[in-house]
């Protein structure tokens, strides 16, 4: 019957207690059905699936979708080892968490730094004219024809070798959800020719709610328009709300029941604070349980200002700390690639990252990177200081979950001493 219960997905429990959220067959195979009217994939695709099944992302994309739509799913039980696969499959469709996209970016841009200039000027040559490109697919404008030339050549001769080297020289659908994607990793793709149609969705929604997508339109940055048979309106204080097909009957108590979290018209509080602008495009802020109140009663979304933050090559991770407090500080995380690399080009013979996070170069760099971001954001968002760390944080050290989201509370539990220290004299 397509209002049974099909199954049982809990939430991530990055901000609480994780939840039994039931979803019905009918719900799944409408999200199914609206996930497929915004790819544009022939039959038989290649899906790499590396995030567990108790991510509802991975959930739709590595079982109900390709029951729905025959596809190829090849499985990576290591996350860290999804680069390799990539090159090994080179799938046409690629969906990453940002932290998935960070982290291949970050490979990409160590190679890049690794070839001779005359190369890295023709890479960069080419990036221009693929971003011009997106610029005009953005706006649901035809590109010139000699744009379109330019972008075909250069994309032929520079961009398809260099997506070759990693396995994306085939991807037509590439996609990220989950979390807020930095704007400078959305960009840097672009200019490689990987367009990231980024989406947006709950567990409690089945997955993707609203999505950016090559048929219907996309906006870098946005997290799309809200699919078929899904409503998206913000409330007073900005908070999203969604109601439709896809949305959830209910969460499962301890006695077997399922109590239902919609309001009497069907709505259902996401927990995300955003808007909607005037194409229908939403657009997130931040988690509302995440968001920072300063002892001012200033409020700043972390995400923001982590993002803005992370545009420098050398800081892979970032976290932001500031609530009931005067100022924000900052725990920031070497990118494991970037830093050696730029560590090596600037004579620095030891990059093991204990050494790195000492060495006056480094954290002379990272003063720099601090400040430029601070330039982007106004004077409650700027980070006043900040604590250096050489490893990075994963679901095996707990400060990740295994679909690489940061649990804040257990990163300010295991530096709070740090934390605390950079608030002193």
């Amino acid at each position: 019957v397509p209002d049974d219960p099909l199954t049982v997905v809990y939430t991530s429990g990055t901000t609480g207690e994780p939840k039994g959220v039931v979803l019905t067959h009918a719900q799944v195979l409408a999200n199914a059905r609206a996930l497929d009217e915004v790819v544009e994939l022939p039959a038989h695709v290649e899906h790499i699936c590396y995030l567990p099944f108790a991510h509802i992302a991975e959930r739709m994309l590595g079982i109900y979708l390709p029951c729905h739509r025959a596809s190829h799913v090849h499985l990576c039980a290591d996350p860290t080892a999804v680069a390799g696969v990539v090159r090994e499959v080179r799938p046409r469709q690629f969906f990453g968490v940002p932290r998935i996209w960070e982290k291949l970016a970050a490979a990409v841009r160590a190679g890049l730094a690794a070839l001779p200039a005359e190369q890295q000027k023709a890479v960069e040559a080419a990036a221009e004219v693929a971003r011009e490109h997106v610029g005009f697919r953005e706006r649901g404008e035809r590109p010139p024809e000699e744009l379109e030339a330019a972008y075909d050549r250069c994309r032929r001769e520079v961009l398809l070798p260099l997506l070759a080297m990693g396995g994306l020289d085939r991807v037509t659908w590439a996609a990220s959800a989950s979390a807020p994607m930095a704007l400078d990793v959305v960009r840097f793709w672009a200019g490689l020719g990987v367009v990231i149609m980024d989406a947006w969705g709950l567990t409690e929604t089945t997955g993707v709610a609203t999505a950016n997508s090559p048929k219907t339109g996309f906006r870098l940055g946005s997290v799309g328009r809200p699919v078929s048979s899904v409503q998206v309106r913000t409330a007073e204080d900005g908070e999203l709300r969604v109601r439709g097909e896809s949305v959830f009957a209910g969460y499962l108590q301890e006695d077997g029941s399922v109590s239902s979290a919609l309001d009497d018209e069907g709505w259902l509080s996401t927990g995300d604070i955003g808007r909607v602008d005037d194409d229908g495009y939403v657009w997130i802020t931040d988690r509302k349980k995440e968001m920072i109140i300063t002892s001012t009663g200033k409020n700043v979304s972390p995400a923001l200002v982590e993002n803005t933050l992370k545009e420098h090559p050398l800081i892979g991770q970032a976290l932001v700390h500031g609530d009931r407090r005067s100022y924000l500080v900052a725990l920031l995380v070497l990118d494991a690639e970037a830093a050696p690399v730029w560590a090596a080009a600037h004579g620095i013979e030891d990059t093991d990252p204990a050494a790195l996070v000492v060495h006056p170069e480094i954290r002379q760099e990272v003063e720099r990177a601090v400040t430029a971001a601070n330039a982007q954001l106004n004077r409650t968002e700027q980070v006043k200081r900040f604590h250096l760390l050489g490893e990075e944080w994963g679901p095996e050290t707990g400060e990740l979950t295994p679909s690489l989201k940061m649990r804040r509370r257990v990163i300010h539990d295991k530096y709070a001493a740090d934390l605390d220290q950079l608030y002193g004299d």
